[in-house]
Protein backbone atom coordinates (compact mmCIF):
# COMPACT_ATOMS: atom_id res chain seq x y z
CA UNK A 1 0.00 0.00 0.00
CA UNK A 2 1.25 3.36 -1.03
CA UNK A 3 1.74 6.49 1.58
CA UNK A 4 -1.11 8.41 -0.09
CA UNK A 5 -3.42 5.34 -0.40
CA UNK A 6 -2.66 4.76 3.12
CA UNK A 7 -4.11 8.02 4.86
CA UNK A 8 -6.97 8.14 2.07
CA UNK A 9 -7.61 4.81 4.00
CA UNK A 10 -7.36 5.78 7.37
CA UNK A 11 -8.77 9.06 6.61
CA UNK A 12 -12.29 7.76 5.32
CA UNK A 13 -11.90 4.97 8.32
CA UNK A 14 -12.03 8.25 11.00
CA UNK A 15 -14.93 9.87 8.99
CA UNK A 16 -16.93 6.83 8.90
CA UNK A 17 -16.60 6.52 12.68
CA UNK A 18 -17.30 10.15 13.62
CA UNK A 19 -20.40 10.25 11.39
CA UNK A 20 -21.41 6.63 12.23
CA UNK A 21 -20.91 6.30 16.23
CA UNK A 22 -22.90 2.88 16.65
CA UNK A 23 -20.27 0.84 14.79
CA UNK A 24 -17.75 -0.44 16.52
CA UNK A 25 -14.51 -2.48 15.51
CA UNK A 26 -13.90 -6.00 16.29
CA UNK A 27 -10.35 -6.03 14.56
CA UNK A 28 -9.26 -4.56 11.73
CA UNK A 29 -11.00 -6.61 9.12
CA UNK A 30 -14.30 -7.59 10.77
CA UNK A 31 -16.85 -4.60 11.90
CA UNK A 32 -19.54 -5.16 14.29
CA UNK A 33 -22.74 -3.41 13.78
CA UNK A 34 -24.79 -1.59 16.63
CA UNK A 35 -28.18 -3.38 15.56
CA UNK A 36 -25.43 -7.38 16.00
CA UNK A 37 -24.65 -6.19 19.52
CA UNK A 38 -28.65 -5.46 20.13
CA UNK A 39 -29.57 -8.26 18.93
CA UNK A 40 -31.85 -6.25 15.90
CA UNK A 41 -29.24 -7.89 13.34
CA UNK A 42 -29.12 -10.63 10.66
CA UNK A 43 -25.81 -12.97 11.43
CA UNK A 44 -25.40 -16.01 9.55
CA UNK A 45 -26.25 -19.00 12.48
CA UNK A 46 -25.41 -22.14 12.82
CA UNK A 47 -26.58 -25.31 14.17
CA UNK A 48 -29.38 -28.02 14.35
CA UNK A 49 -31.72 -26.78 17.34
CA UNK A 50 -29.57 -24.32 18.22
CA UNK A 51 -27.74 -20.85 16.34
CA UNK A 52 -24.69 -20.16 16.68
CA UNK A 53 -21.70 -18.13 15.19
CA UNK A 54 -19.70 -20.34 12.33
CA UNK A 55 -16.18 -20.12 14.67
CA UNK A 56 -18.65 -21.03 17.91
CA UNK A 57 -20.50 -23.69 16.15
CA UNK A 58 -17.24 -25.32 14.81
CA UNK A 59 -15.99 -25.04 18.81
CA UNK A 60 -19.07 -26.46 20.41
CA UNK A 61 -19.13 -29.71 17.84
CA UNK A 62 -15.46 -30.70 19.49
CA UNK A 63 -16.71 -30.00 22.56
CA UNK A 64 -19.59 -32.08 22.42
CA UNK A 65 -17.65 -35.12 20.64
CA UNK A 66 -15.93 -34.81 23.21
CA UNK A 67 -18.15 -35.37 25.69
CA UNK A 68 -19.25 -38.13 24.79
CA UNK A 69 -16.61 -40.20 25.63
CA UNK A 70 -17.56 -39.75 29.27
CA UNK A 71 -21.00 -40.41 28.00
CA UNK A 72 -22.16 -36.64 28.48
CA UNK A 73 -24.15 -35.62 26.26
CA UNK A 74 -24.38 -31.88 25.74
CA UNK A 75 -27.91 -30.63 25.16
CA UNK A 76 -28.40 -26.88 24.33
CA UNK A 77 -31.41 -24.91 26.30
CA UNK A 78 -30.55 -22.02 24.97
CA UNK A 79 -28.28 -19.77 22.27
CA UNK A 80 -28.52 -16.76 20.18
CA UNK A 81 -31.70 -14.90 20.90
CA UNK A 82 -32.87 -11.95 19.01
CA UNK A 83 -33.90 -8.48 20.83
CA UNK A 84 -37.55 -9.53 20.22
CA UNK A 85 -36.97 -12.99 22.23
CA UNK A 86 -35.55 -11.24 25.15
CA UNK A 87 -38.51 -8.86 24.83
CA UNK A 88 -41.16 -11.10 24.90
CA UNK A 89 -39.06 -13.03 27.85
CA UNK A 90 -38.82 -9.28 29.64
CA UNK A 91 -42.66 -8.67 29.58
CA UNK A 92 -43.84 -12.16 30.35
CA UNK A 93 -41.56 -11.37 33.63
CA UNK A 94 -42.41 -7.67 34.18
CA UNK A 95 -46.23 -8.67 33.89
CA UNK A 96 -45.83 -11.73 36.16
CA UNK A 97 -44.29 -9.48 39.06
CA UNK A 98 -46.51 -6.84 38.51
CA UNK A 99 -49.94 -9.17 38.82
CA UNK A 100 -47.96 -10.88 42.02
CA UNK A 101 -48.14 -7.39 44.06
CA UNK A 102 -44.65 -6.13 43.06
CA UNK A 103 -44.00 -2.64 42.56
CA UNK A 104 -42.53 -1.79 39.01
CA UNK A 105 -38.95 -0.80 40.85
CA UNK A 106 -39.52 -4.06 42.84
CA UNK A 107 -40.18 -6.38 39.39
CA UNK A 108 -37.19 -4.75 37.52
CA UNK A 109 -34.80 -6.09 39.78
CA UNK A 110 -36.41 -9.95 40.60
CA UNK A 111 -35.77 -9.98 36.51
CA UNK A 112 -32.64 -9.19 36.53
CA UNK A 113 -31.13 -11.71 39.19
CA UNK A 114 -31.25 -13.85 36.15
CA UNK A 115 -32.43 -12.18 32.83
CA UNK A 116 -31.23 -8.98 31.39
CA UNK A 117 -32.85 -6.20 29.55
CA UNK A 118 -33.56 -6.42 25.83
CA UNK A 119 -30.97 -4.91 24.00
CA UNK A 120 -28.11 -5.76 26.97
CA UNK A 121 -28.41 -9.95 26.39
CA UNK A 122 -24.95 -11.78 25.60
CA UNK A 123 -27.56 -14.05 24.06
CA UNK A 124 -27.87 -11.36 21.07
CA UNK A 125 -24.25 -12.33 19.88
CA UNK A 126 -24.44 -16.02 18.76
CA UNK A 127 -21.64 -16.79 20.95
CA UNK A 128 -23.47 -17.96 24.48
CA UNK A 129 -24.82 -21.15 25.18
CA UNK A 130 -26.86 -22.47 27.90
CA UNK A 131 -26.17 -25.99 28.56
CA UNK A 132 -27.32 -29.35 30.44
CA UNK A 133 -26.22 -33.41 30.31
CA UNK A 134 -29.40 -35.07 27.87
CA UNK A 135 -27.91 -38.20 29.50
CA UNK A 136 -29.72 -37.90 32.96
CA UNK A 137 -32.95 -38.18 33.99
CA UNK A 138 -34.31 -34.69 33.55
CA UNK A 139 -35.36 -32.69 36.66
CA UNK A 140 -38.21 -30.16 36.49
CA UNK A 141 -36.90 -26.40 36.38
CA UNK A 142 -33.47 -27.69 34.33
CA UNK A 143 -32.10 -24.16 34.80
CA UNK A 144 -31.50 -24.47 38.53
CA UNK A 145 -28.16 -24.03 40.12
CA UNK A 146 -28.76 -26.55 42.87
CA UNK A 147 -29.22 -29.07 40.05
CA UNK A 148 -24.99 -28.51 39.13
CA UNK A 149 -23.82 -28.94 41.99
CA UNK A 150 -23.34 -32.11 45.21
CA UNK A 151 -25.42 -35.06 44.42
CA UNK A 152 -27.45 -33.12 41.15
CA UNK A 153 -28.52 -34.79 37.98
CA UNK A 154 -25.82 -32.49 36.18
CA UNK A 155 -22.80 -32.47 38.38
CA UNK A 156 -21.06 -34.67 36.62
CA UNK A 157 -21.29 -32.61 33.20
CA UNK A 158 -20.73 -29.29 35.80
CA UNK A 159 -17.42 -31.17 36.64
CA UNK A 160 -16.30 -32.20 33.40
CA UNK A 161 -16.66 -28.63 32.08
CA UNK A 162 -14.69 -27.52 34.76
CA UNK A 163 -11.90 -29.77 33.66
CA UNK A 164 -12.51 -29.08 30.30
CA UNK A 165 -14.60 -26.49 28.45
CA UNK A 166 -11.84 -24.15 28.47
CA UNK A 167 -9.69 -25.96 25.89
CA UNK A 168 -12.22 -25.81 23.59
CA UNK A 169 -12.95 -21.31 23.78
CA UNK A 170 -15.91 -22.02 25.98
CA UNK A 171 -16.23 -20.17 29.49
CA UNK A 172 -18.24 -20.04 32.35
CA UNK A 173 -19.90 -16.29 32.34
CA UNK A 174 -21.45 -15.96 35.63
CA UNK A 175 -19.19 -17.23 38.20
CA UNK A 176 -19.74 -18.26 42.05
CA UNK A 177 -17.11 -15.72 43.23
CA UNK A 178 -18.34 -14.69 46.60
CA UNK A 179 -17.96 -10.82 45.91
CA UNK A 180 -19.33 -10.90 42.30
CA UNK A 181 -22.04 -8.52 41.91
CA UNK A 182 -25.23 -8.64 38.80
CA UNK A 183 -26.78 -11.95 37.91
CA UNK A 184 -26.48 -14.64 39.95
CA UNK A 185 -24.60 -17.44 39.92
CA UNK A 186 -25.30 -19.73 36.41
CA UNK A 187 -23.79 -22.98 36.41
CA UNK A 188 -24.99 -23.59 32.70
CA UNK A 189 -24.09 -20.25 31.05
CA UNK A 190 -20.80 -20.94 28.69
CA UNK A 191 -19.84 -18.27 26.22
CA UNK A 192 -17.11 -18.53 23.39
CA UNK A 193 -14.51 -16.71 24.28
CA UNK A 194 -12.10 -15.93 21.01
CA UNK A 195 -15.93 -14.38 19.61
CA UNK A 196 -17.40 -13.03 22.90
CA UNK A 197 -14.62 -11.12 24.08
CA UNK A 198 -14.20 -8.58 21.18
CA UNK A 199 -17.79 -8.42 21.05
CA UNK A 200 -18.07 -7.47 24.74
CA UNK A 201 -15.16 -4.95 23.87
CA UNK A 202 -17.73 -3.17 21.01
CA UNK A 203 -20.20 -3.18 23.23
CA UNK A 204 -18.60 -1.22 25.90
CA UNK A 205 -18.22 1.96 23.17
CA UNK A 206 -21.98 1.78 23.43
CA UNK A 207 -23.61 4.22 24.88
CA UNK A 208 -25.96 1.86 27.10
CA UNK A 209 -28.00 4.56 28.59
CA UNK A 210 -29.31 5.32 24.56
CA UNK A 211 -29.84 1.21 24.37
CA UNK A 212 -31.64 1.31 27.43
CA UNK A 213 -33.99 4.05 27.14
CA UNK A 214 -34.73 4.41 23.58
CA UNK A 215 -36.57 1.12 22.93
CA UNK A 216 -39.34 1.88 24.91
CA UNK A 217 -38.96 -0.89 27.22
CA UNK A 218 -41.68 -1.72 29.29
CA UNK A 219 -41.52 -0.58 32.83
CA UNK A 220 -38.25 1.48 31.27
CA UNK A 221 -39.54 5.13 32.57
CA UNK A 222 -38.24 2.99 36.25
CA UNK A 223 -34.66 2.68 34.55
CA UNK A 224 -33.02 5.67 36.23
CA UNK A 225 -29.32 6.70 35.66
CA UNK A 226 -27.72 5.03 38.74
CA UNK A 227 -29.79 2.08 37.89
CA UNK A 228 -28.20 2.08 34.29
CA UNK A 229 -24.60 2.74 36.07
CA UNK A 230 -24.66 -0.08 38.08
CA UNK A 231 -26.22 -2.44 35.64
CA UNK A 232 -23.52 -1.59 33.15
CA UNK A 233 -20.62 -2.70 36.25
CA UNK A 234 -22.50 -5.29 37.91
CA UNK A 235 -24.85 -7.23 35.23
CA UNK A 236 -22.49 -6.76 32.08
CA UNK A 237 -19.13 -6.15 33.32
CA UNK A 238 -18.88 -8.04 36.74
CA UNK A 239 -18.47 -11.69 35.04
CA UNK A 240 -15.52 -14.41 34.81
CA UNK A 241 -12.20 -12.38 34.02
CA UNK A 242 -11.54 -14.01 31.55
CA UNK A 243 -14.04 -12.61 29.37
CA UNK A 244 -13.43 -9.23 29.61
Amino acid sequence: MNRRHFFKTTTLAGIGLSIFPQLAFQNATKIISYKELIGKGNPQLFGDGFNLRKDAYDAFIKLTSEALKSDIRIQVVSSYRGFQHQNRIWERKYKQNINNGLSPKESIRKIIEYSTIPGTSRHHWGTDLDLIDANVKQPRHVLNPSHFEGDGPFSKFKSWMDEHANDFGFYLVYTNEKDRKGFKYEPWHYSYKPLSKPYLKAYRKLDLKDIITSEKLMGGTHFSETFITNYLNQNILDINPELL
